[in-house]
């Protein structure tokens, strides 16, 4: 996830000082935790269960703690937004902040510009917004425009036909590795804490590709329509 680097770099840090780092626990993105997620609550289409404890387990990977920890879905983080700023959600990320567990949201708006938005993972309510500045000349920006002119899958169906592959924590317009067509990349957590990736064909909802990141998967996972 975007803030993993800089987390586990500052965590890192407070470690060998001898402190404790206690913003978040990072794991590993090879999907080694083991942890139970809500996976099956959104598969149905429901929000992602969570008893308010938590586990402090540093162990668990942090896909998987964040997961356990939302009581809100990428479809309805994304709504929420939308709610805040009429446009078309780009990327929807489960990730901590300030404040705990919550959603990062990209939204290209009517207005033309590029904002992001913070919804709580606890509730569907904004937390905090400010648009992009730094979009000028972007390519990349103008590539996601080029593609939502032409999707006719947006970002919640994509995160629904994502969630037969776990409790999802991210979704993005963006080109896979293997070709310069953009995909709804999202990134779900099962219960046994391994982390997979599916590709949405935006148009369509066709599910190119799903693998694991768990060494241990056994590449049971085809492709879906």
């Amino acid at each position: 996830m975007k803030r993993n680097v800089v987390i586990a770099t500052v965590a890192a840090a407070a470690l060998i000082a001898g402190g404790t780092a206690t913003a978040v626990a990072i794991g590993n993105e090879d999907g080694t935790a083991t942890a139970s997620s809500p996976a099956q609550s959104q598969q149905a289409g429901g929000v992602a269960s969570y008893d308010g404890q938590g586990t402090g387990d540093d162990s668990d990977g942090d896909d998987a703690r964040e997961a356990r920890s939302a009581a809100v879905t990428a479809q309805q983080a994304a709504a929420a937004a939308l709610k805040a700023v009429p446009g078309t959600v780009t990327e929807v990320d489960l990730d901590d902040d300030e404040s705990g567990v919550a959603w990062d949201v990209n939204v290209l708006g009517k207005d033309g510009k590029w904002h992001d938005i913070t919804v709580g993972a606890d509730k569907a309510e904004v937390r905090g917004q400010h648009i992009d500045q730094d979009d000028d000349g972007d390519e990349g920006k103008d590539r996601v425009r080029s593609a939502l002119d032409d999707a006719s899958v947006d970002i919640a169906q994509a995160a629904g036909k994502a969630a037969a592959h776990g409790t999802v924590v991210s979704v993005e317009l963006d080109g896979p590795d293997h070709g310069k067509k953009l995909v709804w990349e999202a990134e779900t957590v099962t219960k046994d804490g391994a982390e997979h990736h599916v590709n949405v064909d935006p148009k369509g909802g066709a599910v190119t590709q799903a693998h694991s990141d768990d060494d241990h998967d056994n590449g049971d996972d085809g492709d879906d329509d």
